[in-house]
């Protein structure tokens, strides 16, 4: 048996036997997630497109609530189910993947969420509270061992899950008018945690998808994700959401935004191996962006706020989410369907295409401040270019998600 085919056995070990003939795409957590998770974010950013545009004016009361809240907590929860089902039976052994029956159910919580929201306005925000914080509520639950590790080798993810429930929470009592705080306010709170979750996720993905390239390559060298720089980058994070929630016109905020976009920039030093140059593979190139998308954004936010006159801080937002966190979910979806269907982690002109597109977009979206005159333009168009990553990663890969693995192990 090969190296890399003993490894998969060591981390699918306790793949249930209970469940007889598991269709290839229920046969582990993020399959069924990612067959539904692309063609999902082609729809809502090319129907948000649509509206913002105008070229589609009749949607629900509050689209710009309907986008953020879904580009924020709608794919947030599909993303971290597929991250922690796929990752924490093998960080934990023993555990036991969730697959089957109980993954379809699970799914279709997620989709009754999705649903709910769309139909808020009909349906009514107790019920959607209820489909979409019990899904949240779930994770919490599945993460639980990470939690409780005596070693807490882990638990920050919990915790990151933890927080952004109470968010969650946070969010639907503003929807039913049982706080002050505007949904806007709630939700940019959200991007401050999601970001945080984020930064700590790619710790992990990071050192599974470079180590494996660095061993595919025979480049005897080990990458080493550093924690101080991380932290550095999560607590200057930290500082932006609460002073942009509490003081939003004060000017310590703009300096704040720089300090931040430092931070996370300071995160990129790891790739700087002592004995190798990795800084010109393919998916350092494409992690890496990662980190200078959030920075630009959160630097030109504070640009922004130090020049009153010129107020752009809305768009370069998106540097941050359309772009940041965009880009994260593609490239776990990316990496995860390579290595977790039994193929080495490959990068050609698709992959190529599809960051760059995400990039593309995200200043397509970003320039908006400086050409007020295609606003309109830049919206559909931008919308439009974020979704083809998507388009391509369905052709790329959703043979492989309906498929067994190709090294033949369960999962």
């Amino acid at each position: 048996m090969s190296g890399d085919k003993l490894r998969a056995t060591n981390h699918y070990a306790f793949y249930p036997t209970d469940e007889k003939n598991i269709p290839p795409y229920l046969a582990y957590g993020f399959r069924p997630v990612f067959l539904l998770l692309a063609p999902y974010m082609i729809l809502s950013m090319i129907l948000w497109g649509l509206v913002w545009s105008g070229v589609l004016p009749i949607f629900i009361n509050d689209t710009l609530t309907w986008h953020m809240y879904e580009m924020i907590f709608g794919i947030l929860t599909a993303g971290t189910m597929a991250f922690l089902t796929t990752g924490l039976p093998e960080l934990f052994p023993g555990m036991v993947p969730f697959v089957g029956r109980r993954l379809w159910y699970i799914m279709a919580l997620w989709i009754l969420g999705r649903v709910s929201f769309w139909t808020i306005d009909f349906t009514g925000v107790f019920l959607s509270a209820l489909l979409n914080l019990s899904m949240l509520g779930w994770l919490i639950w599945f993460a639980k061992d990470a939690v409780l590790d005596k070693l807490q080798r882990h638990a920050s993810l919990g915790y990151a899950l933890i927080g952004l429930f109470f968010i969650e929470c946070w969010f639907f009592a503003s929807q039913l008018g049982l706080v002050e705080t505007t949904s806007m306010e709630i939700l940019k709170v959200a991007v401050g945690a999601i970001v945080i979750l984020i930064l700590l996720a790619l710790r992990r993905v990071n050192m599974e998808a470079i180590n494996e390239m660095l061993e595919d390559k025979e480049i005897d060298d080990v990458f080493i994700s550093r924690p101080p720089l991380t932290n550095l980058a999560i607590f200057t994070v930290i500082l932006f959401t609460i002073v942009e929630f509490f003081f939003p016109e004060n000017s310590v905020l703009g300096w704040l935004g720089l300090a931040v976009g430092a931070g996370i920039l300071s995160i990129t030093s790891d790739y700087n191996l002592k004995d190798r140059f990795i800084l010109n593979q393919p998916y350092v190139i494409y992690l890496g962006s990662i980190f200078f998308l959030f920075a630009t954004g959160y630097g030109l936010m504070g640009f922004s706020i130090l020049h009153p006159d010129f107020y752009g801080i809305n768009h370069f937002r998106h540097f941050i989410t359309a772009g940041g966190i965009g880009l994260s979910y593609l490239l776990i979806m990316t990496i995860i369907s390579w290595i977790h269907t039994g193929r080495k982690l490959t990068s050609n002109i698709y992959t190529h295409l599809m960051v760059f597109f995400i990039i593309f977009a995200t200043i397509l979206r970003g320039v908006i401040p400086f050409y007020q005159e295609y606003s309109q333009e830049l919206y559909l168009l931008s919308s439009v270019i974020w979704a083809l990553p998507f388009v391509i990663y369905i052709k790329v890969f959703f043979k492989f998600l309906l498929a067994p693995r190709a090294d033949g192990v369960l999962g």
